[in-house]
């Protein structure tokens, strides 16, 4: 059994949308990983668009822990806010329109 399946078979359901009916700021995460890990980009960044930013910003800080680059944090930093930004504005874009 490879790790795609073994992803699909053991999504989590969100507790949030299942008592209060609506998504959270994670739903479509789990999904997005089977469909980047399948392939797919245009279906992962349509599920959860701060996907490839987020590993971007979590690769970019190991290599900062490992090399120390000398302007690392502040980029970690303007990366995380670019990353909670997609997040809030799909997450109320989600709310809006479904």
């Amino acid at each position: 059994m490879n790790l795609v399946n073994l992803l699909e078979d053991n999504m989590l359901s969100c507790p949030y949308n299942k008592y209060f009916g609506i998504d959270c700021l994670g739903c479509g995460i789990q999904r997005s990983v089977v469909a980047l890990l399948n392939g797919n980009f245009s279906d992962s960044f349509y599920m959860y668009p701060a996907l490839i930013p987020m590993l971007f910003m979590f690769l970019f800080l190991i290599a900062h822990l490992v090399f120390k680059f000398k302007n690392g944090a502040t980029w970690l930093k303007y990366n995380f806010i670019f990353v909670v930004s997609i997040v809030a504005i799909s997450f109320i874009l989600k709310l809006i329109y479904h």
